[in-house]
Parts: C-alpha cells; structure tokens; sequence
C-alpha cells in the first residue's frame, strides 16, 4: 500500500520530516538474501562489519524493520551526542541511549557509539562566552559519564570519540561567533604549543578520559569530507600524536557524505586505498561509518549504485589487513540527513522499497565472498 509522505529539510543534526508509518506487513522486502545473513556467511571471521543509522524516534515509522532486517551493526544517529543526552548543564537523559543498548543486545547486533566530541553540541555550550574552564569541565562529565555507562557491554564495539576536527584545507575546524551555525568550540580550550602539529588540547583530553573510562570500546577518530590530502595528512598525524602521548586510538572513520561519481573524481579511489592501507599498517581498523550518495539534478539511481558499490568495493579488498566497516546513514530518503544539498541519498526511498544502491551493495558482498582480498 502506497502512503502520502511528506519530508522537511532541516539545516543542522540529521533532523527528519514528519513520515507516515509503515507497519511491517506493508514494507516490500528486497529480492536475494538480506545483508546480514551475506555478512555471517561469508564474512566468519570478523573483519567486515555492515551497518545502518537511524534515530530512536524513526524506528516506528519503518527504520526500525529494516535495521532487524539488514544489519547486524547499528550507528544511533543523534541519541548518544551531548545534546541529547547533556542538553542543558546538569541535565541528564539517558532514556533513548540506554534503550538502544538494550535494543541491539536483543537483535544481535553490535552497537557504535557516535557520541563524539565535535561541532554537534549543545546550544549552551556554543554560546560565546564559554570560558575554557567551562568547555573543559563539560567534556570531562560528558565523555567520562559516556565511557562508564556502556563500556560494560559486550556488544558496544566502537564508540566515536573526536568528530570533524579538521577542515578541508588541512586547518583545524575551530570556533565561529554565535550558536546557530556548524561550528566547533572545543579549541576555546587551548592547543599543545609544545608540538609541531600543535593541536588542540580537547582532542587529547578526550582520548585520555576514553582511553581510561572506556578499556574495553574501540576508540575511533571520525572525519568528515572527501579524499583531501591536507585533511587526511593532518588526521594521520593526531594519530601519531596521541599515540606518542601513550593513548590509545583504534580506528580512523570517513563519514562518506558524497556527491554521486565521487569515484569518477580523480584520485579519489588511490587516495581511498592509500588510507585504509595506511590505516591497517598503523594498526587500525578502517570505517566509512556515514555513506550517503547525493543525486544530482537528473536523479541517476544506476549511477548512485555504482558510487555506493565503489566504496564498498574498495573497503572490501582490503578486509585481509584488517577489519574494515561500512555503514550507511539513514535508511530512507523519506528520512534522510538533509543539508542544503539533493536528497535521496539512501538505499531505500521514502516507501522503504530498495532501490538500485541497495543490490549494489548486495552485489559487492556476494562478488567479494568469491574473490581474494587485498593484503
């Protein structure tokens, strides 16, 4: 049965439009084998993971079957971020991040904290005249607090702890004046002038509070942006920077938000290889933890599913030297992270029937249980 949908593009935190539900008996399930049942096949030994992202509050509109259904590895897309669970100083709400704990533990998947410190914040800790002093405390209670409530949980696997701090010009992202604007306060709280790399002081401070609060989560560093060099250099170095400090960093993340023929750009898929095998040699697990493809104008879905199945594609051939983990963000264009930009940058449309993208995906699984991967 077809439903009247209707989205609204919100400029901010993976905000959705208000979609009208779809029970289970109405969602069209996708022709061959579901992605999860490809992943536990053919992938035994651990060293591929492939997940989806949706919010606590769309699971009843339809997200939520196809995460049971699909994926084994779940990304919640807001609720673990400071301004859901810290929204206001000394106000504290656990309910939908606790539930999402106890959610996956049911279904069997393995969970990825993205509750990073990074520009998703709350208001009240954007606003100009935070003192350092008061940045630091605010992190402190929030990525100590974070890291003791979920280490203890088999099943939490990741937890996302620094987010996009560095631009894509190789700077890093820092503060901008008001409180509306995607914008990072953390480096009010000072840099490490006692290194070249001079970074700020938040990113170690982090690292430690995880590394000592967390034992047991992978510790990952997620950027965002394409294949720039100076970005990608910058983010190896706070690597080896934190490594030298003697903390610990398990992972790199690429948040994949890319325009459709992103690997028709040249150098994009060298550079995408060069990293991952740069990360694996370092020791580090390697994550596209945010893929959407965004349409152009002429609304190309052969053309989507070739960008999707690239990524993939790569990611894959890689899986010998380490583990490698592909996750989508969002489900349906019907609840799509939206910014500014062409939507429909999912695998599933706003009816939660698949779409091109999603047999790509289903087609690279299969072609790499049969092929030898890259070591």
């Amino acid at each position: 049965m077809k439903t009247n949908r209707s989205f609204l593009v919100c400029l901010g935190f993976g905000c959705v439009a208000g979609a009208a539900s779809l029970s289970a008996a109405e969602m069209p399930v996708p022709d061959g084998e579901r992605l999860r049942t490809l992943v536990r096949k053919h992938f035994p030994e651990g060293h591929v993971y492939i997940g989806g992202t949706t919010g606590w509050a769309k699971l009843e509109r339809g997200s939520g079957t196809v995460l049971d259904r699909e994926f084994s590895y779940v990304t919640p897309e807001n609720d673990f971020k400071q301004q859901m669970i810290n929204p206001r100083p000394g106000v504290w709400n656990w309910k939908h991040a606790d539930a999402w704990v106890k959610r996956c533990a049911e279904r069997q998947q393995v969970l990825r904290l993205h509750g990073p410190i990074s520009p998703q914040v709350s208001r009240w800790a954007k606003e100009d005249q935070r003192t350092a002093e008061e940045l630091s405390q605010c992190l402190d209670e929030f990525m100590t607090r974070l890291c003791q409530r979920y280490d203890r949980y088999d099943h939490v696997k990741w937890i996302d702890v620094v987010n996009e701090a560095v631009s894509t010009d190789g700077s890093w992202f820092g503060p901008k004046p008001g409180v509306d604007k995607w914008e990072n306060p953390w480096p009010k709280m000072g840099y490490d002038d006692s290194d070249p790399l001079r970074p700020p002081l938040y990113i170690k401070r982090a690292f430690l509070l995880a590394d000592k609060h967390a034992p047991k989560t992978k510790l990952i560093i997620n950027q965002h942006g394409s294949m720039e060099k100076a970005m990608w250099e910058k983010v190896k170095s706070t690597v080896l920077y934190l490594r030298k400090q003697g903390l610990r960093v398990d992972g790199i993340g690429w948040q994949a938000h890319v325009d459709v023929g992103w690997e028709k750009q040249p150098g994009n898929v060298e550079a995408l290889h060069e990293l991952i095998r740069w990360s694996h040699a370092n020791g580090l697990s390697f994550h596209v933890t945010e893929n959407n493809v965004w349409l152009k104008k002429d609304k190309d879905y052969q053309a989507q599913a070739a960008t999707f199945g690239a990524i993939l594609r790569i990611l894959l051939e890689h899986r010998a030297s380490g583990v490698v983990t592909w996750n989508v963000w969002n489900l349906s264009d019907g609840e799509a992270w939206i910014r500014n930009r062409a939507y429909e940058g999912c695998l599933f449309d706003d009816q939660f029937a698949a779409k091109p993208a999603y047999y790509s995906i289903q087609r690279e699984l299969l072609q790499a249980a049969k092929t030898s991967p890259s070591k």
